[in-house]
C-alpha cells in the first residue's frame, strides 16, 4: 500500500468517526437547549461526510451498485460473525454491561442489515421504493412501518423514526 492510500485510509476513517461523533455532539446540545450550536455541530458534520466520500472516492472504494451491495453484505456478516460476538465476551468477562448491551444490539441489528442487502442483491432492478424506519435505541431497520415493540430491545413503537 503506497504511503498516499494509507493517508487516505486514515482520513476516511477519520473524517468518518468525526462526523458521528459531531451529530452525537449535536444531540446532547439539543438535549441542554443549546440549538445553536448543535446547528454548528451538524454543519460541521456535514462537511465532514464531505470529506470522507472525497477520500472514499479518490481510493476507489464506490463501485456499482452490485459490488457495493457485495461489500456491504461482506461487512454485515463479518461484524454479526466475528466482530461483535468476541466483543460481547469481552464486555462480559470484564463486567462491562453497558458495553454488553450496546454490542449485543449491533449484533442482532447486523444480522438484519445482512438479510436486507441479500434481498436487495436479489432483486437488484426491482428492489422496493419504501420507507425504512429506525429504533432509535438499538438501530433495528424495518420497512414500510415500525413495529409495536422492537424485536431487538423491546423498545416502543415511539421510539422509531423515519430515515431519510
Amino acid at each position: 500500500m503506497s504511503k498516499t492510500e494509507e493517508h487516505l485510509r486514515e482520513a476516511f476513517a477519520g473524517e468518518s468517526q468525526a462526523n458521528r461523533r459531531y451529530l452525537a455532539f449535536a444531540e446532547r446540545a439539543e438535549d441542554e437547549n443549546m440549538s445553536g450550536v448543535a446547528k454548528l455541530f451538524r454543519a460541521v458534520a456535514a462537511a465532514e461526510t464531505i470529506h470522507a466520500h472525497k477520500h472514499l472516492k479518490a481510493l476507489n472504494g464506490v463501485k456499482s451498485t452490485k459490488e457495493n451491495l457485495k461489500e456491504a453484505l461482506e461487512g454485515e456478516m463479518h461484524e454479526f460473525k466475528s466482530m461483535y460476538p468476541q466483543m460481547i465476551e469481552d464486555a462480559k468477562a470484564e463486567n462491562q454491561k453497558s458495553a454488553e448491551i450496546s454490542f449485543y444490539n449491533a449484533n442482532e441489528v447486523e444480522k438484519v442489515h445482512a438479510g436486507l442487502y441479500e434481498q436487495a442483491l436479489e432483486q437488484l432492478d426491482k428492489f422496493p421504493v419504501q420507507d425504512w424506519y429506525l429504533c432509535r435505541i438499538c438501530g433495528y431497520t424495518v420497512a414500510t412501518a415500525a413495529p409495536e415493540k422492537c424485536p431487538v430491545c423491546g423498545a416502543n413503537q415511539k421510539a422509531f423514526f423515519k430515515a431519510d
